[in-house]
């Protein structure tokens, strides 16, 4: 409840940080953009509510709006590629031994699938909770192509990170907004949820016979 407390009041927590870590919040939220995308266990992290209360403090004068949403850009680019070559080598060690307790059949769908639609799923998984965490990971373990990765990747993680900065820029200071702030978490990460629950379902049932 802590941990949801901070990510449902960042406009007051990130006014904090503003305050006693100055230029450093640049580096602050270039490490959990980078993190949230890059790192599995780290899927959890606030991107939606943190870039659009970003944009708000720079309608305010406190973040260069520019300077921000370049550094949140650059961190996304470096959270493709990190979750990317992570799920690269996890493909070539699965590849590699043959686990059983691997669906081989599962897998191979996967990469069909990246081979066929990559880079439109990429495209869109930014926008969706817990889905932009997973999508770079399972594209490097499905071995889509590297140069159609990171245009995919970049160009939707560049679109999620400029439209959220840009909305919390004109509209982060409307009441209402700031009011709903928990909402706002909780229904991105349930429909993110809701997505990856969906699409383990619909793989179990073409399994079956």
């Amino acid at each position: 409840m802590d941990i949801l407390h901070i990510f449902t009041s960042l406009d007051t927590q990130l006014g904090s940080m503003i305050a006693t870590h100055g230029k450093l919040i640049y580096i602050i939220l270039f490490a959990i953009v980078l993190s949230e995308i890059g790192l599995l266990p780290l899927f959890f992290l606030p991107g939606d509510p943190l870039i659009f209360i970003t944009g708000s403090f720079c309608k305010l004068g406190a973040l260069a709006l520019p300077t921000m949403m370049a550094t949140l850009i650059m961190a996304a680019f470096f959270g493709n590629l990190l979750s990317y070559r992570i799920g690269m080598a996890v493909g070539e060690n699965i590849d590699a031994h043959q686990y059983r307790w691997i669906n081989q059949k599962a897998l191979e769908r996967s990469r069909v699938f990246y081979r066929k639609h990559g880079r439109a799923a990429l495209f869109l998984s930014p926008f969706i909770a817990v889905v932009r965490t997973f999508a770079p990971f399972l594209a490097g373990v499905s071995r889509m192509p590297f140069g159609q990765y990171m245009i995919a990747a970049n160009i939707g993680t560049g679109f999620w990170i400029a439209s959220l900065m840009l909305a919390g820029y004109f509209f982060g200071e409307i009441a209402f907004v700031r009011q709903h702030m928990a909402s706002i978490v909780l229904s991105g990460l349930g429909i993110g949820l809701l997505c990856i629950i969906a699409g383990t379902a619909l793989s179990g049932r073409k399994q079956k016979p």
